[in-house]
C-alpha cells in the first residue's frame, strides 16, 4: 500500500513539471488527489 501511494506521489510530481499554467497545475495537483483518494480506499 505504501509504495503503490509512493508511485503515484511520484507520478504526480513528475506531472508537474510539464504544467505550463497555474491552472494546469492545479488540474494536475486535483487528478494526484484523486489518485491516492482511490487508492487509500482500496
Amino acid at each position: 500500500m505504501k509504495s503503490l501511494t509512493f508511485a503515484l506521489l511520484i507520478a504526480g510530481l513528475l506531472s508537474l513539471t510539464g504544467c505550463n499554467t497555474v491552472k494546469g497545475m492545479g488540474q494536475d495537483i486535483q487528478k494526484a488527489g484523486s489518485a491516492i483518494e482511490g487508492a487509500a480506499n482500496k
